[in-house]
């Protein structure tokens, strides 16, 4: 080589690998490919590029995969080669690019080189490519191996050399046909490796000192390297290691140390130490002096869920070439011991290897990027280990969210999007470059490229373990805002700055805050503090400042640098720049961080967690539940819905760098990955349109829930169905739109006969009527306004409206005469409809009734029921006829016609009852007799049974298919109601005659009569209107009777002179009140009987009547009352003697409770007036038979139960009767019925006291039937 820039290609002999150069030069000359295996100090990664050169190769890309191996070893090469940094070599890294023309030699990121493909897809650049560390397996490296076996293949010229330490050098000679490997050893002393696997009763941190402990009896000197899992096991280890009184210094090494802290770690040191290190002393760093390891067989390894999308760091045992690479470290400057803290089996059961980065990591950059260059799918592609197949549709799903490939079917290839071939350019991560385009669509894009700068770089928030107190004191100014420039100028250092103007009000910790931004805002805040007080302040005091608020100065500067070079990047893409509020800011993140968005889960805090508030989980995309980590900001304000930058797995799933956010943001940005659910659409009255709730989901997420949106927008064809279906055919529309309202009205003109026919199968179905709609309204009418636009849009629209011939199936099957309007009884005409509902209470026939009409009407002539319905009517009954009678009429159907058809030549009419119609017809044409209990009435479906509705005035206060119970049930309104209308002949409080003549009948209105007497009101007397002439003369003569009390002086005290001690004795144990109460009521039972002696109570109408019926009272009182009170006073002592022997009875025995209820209705308060003539001369009898009966009961106590039993069904229907009477006092007939059972008790129990009149069963039976008729 000549000029001025040619290298000096000398070897240090030193370096193992200087004796292999010649052969490695010879193997770059014959094979396109050749295989470097050694470990670190056999000069590979310097040596090998001018080995290159002395090959003959002239243009090498040399890779690496850290940004700092890759300015090192330029740096290092260009020393040896004696050339400046940028010349004859260069090197290139993110953003920094040190090259020029002469370059021979460019060491660069592995990164750099897959971005190159871009624009250079067989890397003509480049006769040689080296892939240093390949052992590595990171994506790039794995990406760069496939594209070069690709590239092989089109380039015969290009030599691939492929350097790893010696480790699984088989698997890239496979890769690339069986290549030949060159294996360098290094510079390595024996290791001794001793296996102490954790006891049952130590734990890890108690290994750990036993271990440092052992060494320390070792008579070597030098360094020990302990490796552990995590920052948290290192501060535990540093703990007990410390308490071993050992004379050295404990150092910790893990990535978040300050770069001071790390620093010590390399420095010269004349004390033994104890390095406590996680895996990144492994590979990526020499810790020098290192002479004992001893390794716990753990690390925590990046993982990515392709379930979750959450790149997770699990503590897992480390393979086997980790194990042997950490024992290696202590065989660098003599022979080492490694102790490891597992057994050997567990040793040699663990993978051979680390997996691949490639099968544990997102693939959406790779894919990106293989998109942009053209490269194929990646299922195709030849990577040295290809990713599952999860991995890959994973990676295709995150483009698919930032919106960067199109839709495409299967086997297609992918397509990069506007937005994907912007974000291929773009030498960030993809979720992060789709920040940045989203900001620039939203006016943010200053405020976006510093977050996406501060995400990329490490925290600038330092938290020195021995100062997390005073770094989170400091670190939560950022919380409320940018600290103020009032700042007090920074303390010597050394001396922590505790307070300054901004932290002396700062909010104590955990305390809520009101940030919008959340974290990211946190992170804006921290960017705007450190410009403003590196402006401020000189670079000393600036950097003094840092080191004394804990704020990581080279840090910030690379922080900087890279929102320099980010700024860099958008002009060159022409993106806009700008400020903008928060939430914008929030939205354009949120556009690469759709993944990362959760919803507040509202759970109630276990009791013993009360005291305390519960930690808030979060449901996230795709099933996955996080936490807001207790750092953040917005720990403890609780956001209904978050995003975070990135979910991470330790001892859970936590948010870390978290925001407070709104759906809607979330639905602008990630419209196409969002998924809408439209449920339950349907005709919305108020708005006139057909509506739907809109669900609105991200991954699983719920967003939106029961959104109303209008379905026609969305869905117009369905919407029209439904608009069509409800709002026209269902008449769901309240509209006066005059076409509407008249195909309504037809319709239910139509319907209206229909019903009235029993023939629904007459009426156009709904389906027939939408076919009607359907075929005539055009295919985007689909409200109630472009129903409406339509229509005004026509000169003709009698297309669209419907007659009520047009809404039946047989227009000349409608007949209506036989079911008339109107029902006429006498004078008055009672309004008929009709309802056709099958199985409904108000099915059939409906008959409105007046109240004041009820109590006149006969129920005979509705039992014939309408024309129309009469031949099912007759068919009913004939079908339920017993069967021994029914089989004589079939078919019924035409015996029903045939017996109707009698009836109306017969003449009959409707007088008579139609059952007893029917009969007689029956017995007319076949002879056949059929008795009225033949008929079985409750056969009869509900419809053939007119439903009567009583109203009063237009309220409506009863209905029923039974007229005779709703005047029973009705009695008392009705009666209110007669007496409202006569109030000019009714009166109340009444002691005499002062009524004038009470007529006998009063008419109350057209056709109401009404029936006016004397009520007694207890102790006055007033005029009412009964609705029966019946219970008119009940009243009257009760009313009668108490008058005559009232008017002729009391013959008590008379009687009561002639009383004998023993029936005062008896009268004294009575349910009266008092003993002059008794008396009284003896007096009201006497008059009562004169006065049925001396005239009829109907007849005594006016006060001439009365006065001559009161003065024969008058005369006979005394001696009249005196014998009432001694059938009185005998049945008082017989009911005494009685009670007393049921005393001695036991309180559960059948006997004494039916003697007693027996008592109870013959001797209670009021027994002398209450009971009737001639019953109450009875009463003593029917005492004295329940002694015989009690006489009795011990000699035959099976007789007596069976004679109870026979009372006892007697009185089962008795109660049934007095059940159907209206309220009030009961009819003397039914009254009179009690006293039949007390005659039969006696013809029981009692066979020696004779009854009053013959009595059976039979007999009161009759009485039963005979009381019910007289009802009806």
């Amino acid at each position: 080589m000549t000029g001025p820039s040619a290298p000096r290609l000398e070897f240090d002999p030193a370096l193992p690998i200087s004796a292999e150069a010649p052969h490695i030069a010879s193997l770059i000359r014959e094979h396109q490919v050749v295989v470097v295996a050694g470990e670190t100090g056999s000069g590979k990664t310097t040596q090998l590029p001018k080995i290159c050169l002395l090959a003959g190769r002239e243009r090498i890309a040399h890779t690496q995969p850290r940004r700092i191996a890759a300015r090192t070893v330029a740096q290092r090469i260009a020393e040896e080669c004696d050339v400046e940094i940028g010349d004859f070599v260069g090197y290139q890294v993110r953003f920094t690019r040190k090259v020029s023309r002469e370059t021979r030699i460019k060491v660069m990121t592995d990164g750099v080189l897959l971005s190159e493909l871009t624009h250079d897809r067989d890397l003509k650049r480049y006769d040689t490519i080296i892939i240093d560390e390949a052992h590595e397996r990171s994506l790039n490296i794995d990406f760069l191996l496939g594209y070069l076996k690709q590239l092989l293949l089109r380039r015969p010229d290009l030599r691939v050399i492929v350097t790893s330490a010696t480790i699984d050098t088989a698997r890239f000679s496979e890769h690339f046909g069986d290549a030949p490997v060159v294996e360098v050893s290094g510079r390595t002393y024996p290791v001794e490796v001793r296996y102490r696997p954790v006891e049952e009763d130590r734990d890890q941190v108690d290994a750990i000192a036993d271990a440092v402990a052992e060494i320390a009896t070792e008579s070597g000197t030098g360094d020990v390297l302990v490796f552990l899992s995590g920052e948290r096991e290192i501060r535990d280890a540093a703990e007990a290691i410390a308490g071993l009184g050992l004379d050295w210094d404990i150092l910790p090494l893990f990535a978040r140390l300050s770069a001071a802290e790390q620093q010590r770690v390399f420095q010269s040191h004349s004390r033994r130490r104890v390095v406590l290190a996680t895996n990144v002393a492994e590979t990526s760093i020499t810790v020098p002096g290192i002479r004992y390891v001893v390794d716990v067989g753990l690390a925590r390894i990046s993982r990515y869920s392709a379930r979750t999308k959450v790149q997770r760091l699990p503590i897992e045992p480390v393979s086997q070439a980790s194990a042997n690479q950490r024992a290696g470290r202590c065989g660098r400057l003599g022979p080492g011991i490694a102790i490891r803290l597992y057994s050997e089996e567990d040793f040699e059961s663990r993978p051979e290897f680390t997996e691949p980065e490639i099968l544990r990591t997102n693939l959406a950059t790779v894919i990106l990027l293989m998109a942009q260059a053209g490269l194929g799918d990646v299922e195709g592609f030849p990577f040295v280990e290809a990713p599952v197949a999860s991995q890959i549709n994973d990676g295709v799903r995150v483009l698919s969210e930032l919106g960067a490939i199109s839709a495409r079917k299967r086997h297609e290839h992918i397509r990069l999007t506007r937005t994907g071939r912007m974000l291929a350019r773009m030498p960030v991560d993809p979720r992060l470059g789709r920040m940045l385009l989203e900001g620039s669509r939203r006016g943010c894009l200053d405020q976006v490229q510093v977050l996406v700068a501060a995400l990329t770089v490490p925290d600038v928030r330092e938290r020195p373990s021995d100062h997390q107190q005073a770094a989170d004191t400091l670190h939560r100014r950022f919380w409320e805002g940018v600290p103020g420039s009032e700042a007090t100028e920074p303390k010597p250092d050394g001396e922590p700055l505790r307070h300054t103007a901004h932290t002396g009000t700062r909010k104590e910790a955990g305390s809520k805050t009101s940030l919008e931004g959340g974290d990211f805002e946190v992170l804006l805040n921290v960017w705007q503090y450190l410009r403003a007080r590196r402006r401020e302040l000189s670079g000393s005091a600036f950097r003094r400042l840092c080191r004394q608020e804990y704020l990581h100065f080279v840090r910030f500067r690379e922080w900087e640098d890279l929102v320099s070079q980010l700024r860099e990047v958008s002009k060159e893409l022409e993106l806009k720049r700008g400020t903008a509020d928060m939430s914008e800011v929030l939205t354009s993140l949120l556009s690469g961080l759709l993944s990362n968005v959760g919803l507040a889960q509202t759970e109630r805090a276990k009791p013993q967690e009360r005291k305390r508030k519960p930690l808030t989980e979060y449901q996230g995309a795709r099933g996955a539940r996080f936490a807001i980590q207790p750092g953040s900001s917005c720990a403890r304000s609780t956001p209904p819905l978050v995003v975070a930058y990135e979910l991470v797995e330790t001892s859970r799933l936590w948010a870390r760098t978290v925001a407070p956010i709104k759906a809607d943001w979330v639905e602008a940005v990630g419209a196409h990955v969002v998924t809408r659910t439209l449920s339950e659409p349907h005709w919305q009255q108020r708005t006139g349109t057909v509506v739907a709730s809109e669900t609105v989901s991200l991954f699983g997420v719920p967003l939106i829930s029961g959104r109303r949106v209008n379905y026609g927008a969305l869905e117009p064809k369905l919407a029209r169905e439904i608009f069509i279906r409800t709002a026209l055919v269902e008449g769901e529309w309240e509209t006066r739109q005059d076409v509407v309202v008249a195909n309504r009205f037809a319709l239910s003109e139509a319907e209206r006969l229909t019903d009235r026919m029993r023939r629904p199968d007459l009426l156009i179905s709904d389906d027939a009527l939408y076919e009607f709609y359907d075929a005539r309204i055009p295919a985007d009418v689909v409200s109630g306004a472009s129903f409406d636009k339509w229509l005004r849009s026509l000169d003709d629209d009698s297309f669209v409206r419907l007659t009520p011939a047009d809404c039946v199936t047989q227009p000349g099957a409608l007949s209506v005469a036989d079911f008339p309007d109107r029902w006429h009884v006498g004078e008055h005409t009672l309004p008929i409809s009709y309802v056709f509902d099958p199985g409904a209470g108000h099915d059939g026939v409906t008959i409105d009734v007046p109240l004041e009409l009820l109590h006149q009407l006969d129920g005979t002539p509705f039992g014939w029921q309408v024309p129309g319905l009469r031949t099912e009517l007759a068919t009913a009954l004939l079908r339920s006829l017993p069967k021994r009678i029914r089989t004589r009429f079939v078919p019924a159907p035409d015996w029903a016609s045939r017996a109707l058809a009698w009836l109306r030549d017969d003449g009959a009419g409707t007088d008579e009852a139609f059952t007893d119609a029917l009969a007689r017809a029956l017995k007319a044409l076949t002879g056949e007799l059929v008795a009225p209990s033949d008929w079985n009435a409750d056969a009869i479906d509900s419809h053939l049974r007119p439903t009567f509705v009583i109203h009063d005035g237009k309220r409506e206060v009863a209905r029923g298919s039974d007229l005779d119970e709703l005047r029973t049930e009705l009695a008392p309104k009705v009666r209110q109601k007669l007496n409202r209308s006569a109030s000019r002949i009714t009166a109340s409080g009444q002691t005499a005659w002062t009524f004038g003549t009470i007529p006998t009948t009063v008419e109350l209105g057209p056709g109401v009569v009404g029936h006016p007497g004397l009520v007694d009101e207890g102790s006055t007397v007033g005029v009412a209107v009964a609705e029966t002439p019946a219970r008119a003369l009940r009243q009257h003569e009760l009313g009668l009777r108490r008058l005559l009390v009232c008017t002729n002086p009391s013959p008590v005290r008379s009687v009561v002179a002639h009383m004998s001690n023993t029936d005062k004795l008896a009268l004294g144990a009575s349910q009266y009140p008092s003993v002059p109460d008794l008396l009284a009521d003896a007096w009201l039972k006497a008059g009562g009987q004169l006065l049925r002696q001396h005239a009829d109570p109907f007849d005594i109408r006016d006060e001439q009547a009365y006065r001559r019926v009161a003065d024969l009272v008058r005369a006979d009182c005394a001696p009249r009352t005196q014998e009432v009170v001694r059938v009185a006073a005998r049945t008082l002592a017989i009911s005494a003697e009685v009670e007393r022997r049921l005393a001695a009875m036991a309180p559960d025995d059948p006997v004494r409770r039916d003697i007693g209820e027996q008592l109870a209705n013959l001797t209670f308060n009021k027994f002398i007036s209450a009971t009737p003539d001639p019953w109450f001369e009875r009463l003593p009898a029917y005492l004295q038979a329940i002694s015989v009966r009690l006489d009795a009961l011990s000699k035959n106590p099976s007789r007596d139960a069976r004679s109870r039993a026979e009372v006892e069904d007697m009185e089962i229907l008795y109660a049934e009767l007095c059940d159907e009477q209206p309220p009030g006092r009961l009819p003397a007939d039914v009254e009179e019925i009690a006293f039949l059972i007390e005659e039969f008790r006696i013809s029981l129990f009692a066979q020696g006291v004779r009854t009053a009149v013959p009595i059976s069963p039979k007999r009161i039976r009759q009485a039963i039937a005979r009381a019910r008729s007289a009802v009806a």
